[in-house]
């Protein structure tokens, strides 16, 4: 099944009341489905900023992206959860992923557990919010039934196969984390292992989840090369080639890349699409060039 696309900007820096309002309404001019906030120290505290941009808007869904669970108490978290999806009106999709930055857990004095570590805190946490979201004698009490939408982040076995039991949508970064906390890029072919292993993993269910996509770079330009040549320094293993053919890489004419991103929905099945908040306005024509389709 074929799912239209839908496109998410994650919002990214802090803002007074007014500014913040301002670009959420530009984000819903744009025609942006989803508006997102992430979860790192020095950028937006998520949920007031999820309630200060449903109330400055009308037609675009909120969420995290998303959120580093090992920040967060399972309890604490449901608390947010349902009281965020009641102030906007059940619009909430709630991201959450193990979480990779080493640095921030430090200057947050939280531990930084192994890889493994994370990804059990994940499950626990993940597993606590299902069950209390669906609790219907749970207060605060969340808009939705039979509980907020989840998506979960990640391209590990152990992320995919959480999120084969319990994401409505999974998000592939198309980067993998190591163990240092850094990120390395994913070839498509390496993506397309993730997914498949997604797939595996959630063969069982009754209804398939929504794949998400974050582009980390758009630029609308007749000089693909030229574009992403400041890329190359950041990965010296690869070739100008192989970066235009990054799946994550967004880089043409508007035409050219509404046609990769079919291409891309075709071959791994990506109909949502997240950008960062300095592509929001270069991507724009390319939301309105997919839109509905």
């Amino acid at each position: 099944m074929t799912r239209p696309f839908r496109f998410g900007v994650n919002l990214m820096a802090p803002a007074d009341r007014a500014e913040w309002r301002a670009r959420c309404r530009r984000a819903e001019q744009l025609g942006y489905d989803v508006i997102l906030v992430p979860d790192h120290l020095d950028m937006p505290a998520p949920f007031p900023s999820l309630v200060a941009a449903a109330e400055a808007t009308e037609r675009p869904r909120v969420g995290t992206f998303v959120l580093n669970a090992g920040f967060w108490n399972p309890a604490l978290l449901a608390r947010e959860t349902a009281g965020t999806d009641a102030l906007t009106s059940g619009r909430l999709e709630l991201g959450i992923g193990a979480g990779y930055v080493r640095t921030e857990h430090e200057r947050a004095d939280i531990p930084f557990l192994t890889p493994r570590g994370r990804v059990d805190h994940l499950r626990r946490t993940v597993e606590e919010l299902d069950r209390t979201l669906r609790d219907e004698a749970h207060r605060p009490a969340p808009a939705q039934r039979p509980r907020v939408p989840l998506l979960i982040g990640g391209n590990g076995d152990r992320v995919l196969r959480l999120a084969a039991e319990y994401a409505d949508t999974v998000a592939f970064a198309g980067a993998a984390g190591n163990k240092d906390g850094s990120l390395s890029v994913l070839t498509a072919d390496r993506l397309e292992a993730r997914v498949a292993a997604y797939r595996a993993f959630a063969a069982l269910r009754e209804s398939p989840a929504e794949l998400n996509l974050l582009l980390q770079m758009v630029a609308v330009t007749d000089d693909r090369r030229a574009a992403v040549r400041p890329l190359l320094e950041h990965m010296p293993h690869l070739s100008e080639d192989e970066v235009l053919e990054l799946p994550i890489v967004a880089v043409g004419s508007v035409r050219r890349i509404a046609e990769q991103l079919r291409e891309q929905r075709e071959r791994f099945g990506f109909s949502y699409l997240t950008v960062l908040e300095p592509a929001m306005e270069a991507f724009a024509p390319v939301v309105a060039e997919l839109a509905g389709t």
